[in-house]
């Protein structure tokens, strides 16, 4: 079967504030789904409500057919959303460790391989702590890719990586949907998006509307 996301009219609002409005989508697995748009947006709390992480004030999210924010545990899904972080004192194979028992779907041989795939050295005894910002970004993409997720939630995932491992990054993004996950990305990087993505969507003011191919928006 392949894998759907359906948002139906979500909306969130926030004292009074619209911070999602009326927002519907059908995504399908096989995909790369792209969201720009400026800071405040909307594209990181749209992200937090189609993943399941907060409830909408109204609408409805369904992955592969069952709503998420009643049935939170069913889906398998992959998250990088802003301010990430990573028990600092654990090396980077037990923090993965301490995540993959939240669902106890892998073992350490998929641990070791996420690792690998992200050009981390599994060997590492080092604490997180002494982890380079980029290191610590290839850590979250991995924690996000382990459990050979469904549903990949992707919120500016080349953050503070070098020009290697933004490669090495937009080549996994490809491979999870090639293996038929559903991908959404946001990212203020305009080659992540074009590359990447074969459908954009353009957030504004917590709008959130389809780019046509001959937009330049």
């Amino acid at each position: 079967m392949q894998n759907q996301l359906v948002a139906e009219n979500i909306s969130k609002i926030i004292r009074r504030k619209n911070i999602l409005s009326d927002i519907s989508l059908e995504l399908t697995g096989g995909n790369v789904y792209g969201f720009s748009g400026d800071n405040g947006s909307g594209k990181t709390m749209l992200f937090r409500t189609l993943s399941g992480l907060i409830c909408p004030t109204s609408g409805s999210v369904c992955l592969n057919g069952q709503d998420i924010h009643k049935h939170p545990n069913t889906a398998n899904i992959g998250v990088i959303i802003e301010n990430c972080s990573m028990w600092k004192g654990l090396t980077a194979v037990k923090n993965l460790q301490y995540l993959s028992e939240l669902n106890k779907r892998i073992g350490k041989k998929e641990i070791v391989e996420a690792l690998e795939r992200v050009g981390l050295d599994p060997a590492n005894t080092l604490p997180v702590r002494k982890y380079s910002l980029g290191m610590k970004q290839r850590l979250i993409v991995a924690q996000a890719i382990m459990e050979k997720p469904d549903f990949l939630f992707l919120d500016e995932p080349t953050n503070s990586i070098d020009k290697d491992g933004v490669a090495m990054i937009r080549n996994i993004i490809s491979e999870e949907a090639d293996r038929g996950a559903v991908v959404l990305l946001a990212s203020h990087i305009d080659q992540d998006i074009t590359r990447l993505c074969s459908e954009i969507y353009i957030m504004k003011d917590g709008i959130c509307k389809r780019r046509e191919e001959n937009s330049h928006e």
